[in-house]
């Protein structure tokens, strides 16, 4: 035991929970946005305050002690009374929310998350807003981890009991190919076998689009020579367009490699149709209205940004890309 004086405040636990979800110090620096040194204050100041010694630190990553098992269930429900308390003082007039932290899905960061960022940014002139841009099961991560208040992500199938959905909308896969390489019209075989000897250019497996999309092709027993698995959509278009392969991808991927268009076509998916659904996820009952709120920013946004501007390009996609629920 540690002599016990001081007080505990808030900052210290959220430090504390940060570093017990990252097992170091360096990555609780990084996400809570402050240097390892003070980090490592904040650690002894509460442990000191607490009486009690709450992490071991020799070992790697860094472990809970029992002490600091027992205190993080504690520490867990003071930080969402706390957020809570924020939130319901904020809830009468979004205007007051003082600090925002949102996670986005790759997908949008060309046109959709800037823009979202922007309008809220010109309502909420005292939030300070914090982004993380990454895949979606980073994401879902984070948002576990209390580190994100909101994620805008893929589905990644039945969510968790403790979270609140607001879904956005849907997309079907398509097939990006050289130009001119397949003909309008084929399908199924046919199609296939207009691809002649160009391989396939995979997502990679590593995120889930690309275990949908690879467990898709293995529902429709079709085993695809492919030598390349990649998680860039600029890598994999700009591919295509040099005639090295084709891939299966969605109208947003095709959308955030504008610079490769002239130099690919695209057709709907050859065999048996595939989809995923995107949508806002949140901490149930902690931030109230806010995410609906900004659940409907986002379905008027992406009308506008993406789905429109999806149809010029891909005129039979029809309602096959759509937003979910009304726009508001």
């Amino acid at each position: 035991m540690v002599e016990s004086s001081g007080k505990v405040t808030l900052w210290a636990i959220e430090i504390f929970l940060a570093t017990a979800d990252e097992g170091a110090i360096s990555a609780a620096a990084r996400r809570v946005g402050a240097s390892s040194s003070a980090v490592s204050q904040q650690l002894s100041s509460l442990e000191t305050a607490l009486g009690a010694v709450l992490l071991d630190r020799s070992t790697r990553p860094v472990s809970l002690t029992p002490a600091g098992a027992m205190f993080r269930r504690r520490a867990l429900v003071i930080l969402n009374e706390a957020e809570q308390a924020r939130v319901e003082l904020a809830s009468s007039d979004f205007s007051t929310l003082t600090r925002f932290r949102i996670g986005i899905i790759e997908d949008f960061d060309a046109d959709v998350t800037p823009a979202l960022l922007s309008e809220m940014a010109s309502d909420l002139s005292d939030c300070q807003f914090l982004l993380e841009t990454g895949a979606s099961h980073k994401l879902n991560d984070l948002l576990d981890s209390r580190a994100l208040d909101v994620i805008v992500a893929a589905d990644m199938g039945a969510a968790a009991d403790w979270m609140e959905v607001h879904p956005l909308m849907e997309e079907p896969f398509i097939v990006a190919v050289p130009r001119g390489v397949v003909k309008q019209g084929l399908e199924g075989a046919a199609f296939i076998n207009a691809l002649g000897n160009l391989p396939l250019i995979q997502y990679t497996p590593r995120h889930v689009m690309g275990r949908q999309i690879s467990a898709h092709l293995a529902q429709q027993n079709l085993r695809l020579s492919h030598r390349f698995e990649l998680d860039s959509y600029h890598a994999i278009m700009s591919m295509v367009s040099q005639g090295a392969g084709w891939s299966i991808l969605t109208p947003l991927g095709f959308l955030r490699a504008q610079r490769f268009h002239d130099g690919v076509d695209l057709f709907p998916l050859p065999f048996a149709p595939l989809s995923r659904t995107i949508s806002l996820y949140a901490r149930r009952d902690v931030l109230g209205e806010i995410p609906a709120q900004v659940a409907c920013r986002l379905r008027n946004l992406l009308q506008r940004v993406t789905i429109d501007q999806a149809r010029q390009h891909m005129p039979w996609l029809g309602d096959q890309q759509r937003i979910l629920e009304p726009k508001c």
